[in-house]
């Protein structure tokens, strides 16, 4: 269980780690990999639905939106997991996870402000709040199913 519970937190601050090297990118770096994360999606659904058009600008800032919420939806679970292996109660385990999310976002959006083009967005904390917290339900919910599964196959 000890195992568990230090390869849950290293797997948090790997997490960390990797929004930490995606904020210390310099916009135009940024915007490089996004965009060309939109050209192949714009690219594959012209392909499906040749007659559709869509606007590059609009999917990139989507694309660059939705980074936001999956990168934190990612992070509310590996930080709830990782407080689960100890022995806390399930509200304050939540809540602390929430708090810990919220912080980390942020600190990302303060980094951002001292690297080159980018800058911190108070809304962009929303999002990734928003992100942690749907990843906190998400694994409210598996942790449910899983246990209703264990329940049938003993019954």
């Amino acid at each position: 269980m000890k195992t568990r519970k230090i390869c849950s937190w290293i797997l948090v601050v790997m997490w960390m780690g990797l929004i930490f090297f995606m904020s210390a990118q310099v916009a135009d770096q940024s915007n490089e990999i996004s965009t060309g994360i939109t050209d192949r999606i714009i690219t594959g659904i012209e392909k499906l639905v040749p007659t559709i058009r869509i606007d590059r600008y609009s999917m990139n800032h989507l694309i660059r939106k939705s980074a936001h919420f999956y990168t934190y939806m990612v992070l509310g679970l590996l930080v709830c997991n990782a407080l689960m292996l100890g022995k806390n109660k399930k509200l304050k385990t939540y809540l602390t996870a929430l708090i810990i999310c919220v912080l980390y976002a942020i600190s990302d959006e303060v980094h951002q402000l001292f690297v080159e083009g980018r800058g911190g967005q108070i809304k962009d904390v929303l999002l990734d709040s928003i992100g942690s917290l749907t990843g906190l339900g998400l694994y409210a919910v598996l942790v449910r199913l899983i246990r209703l599964s264990r329940k049938k196959r003993k019954s």
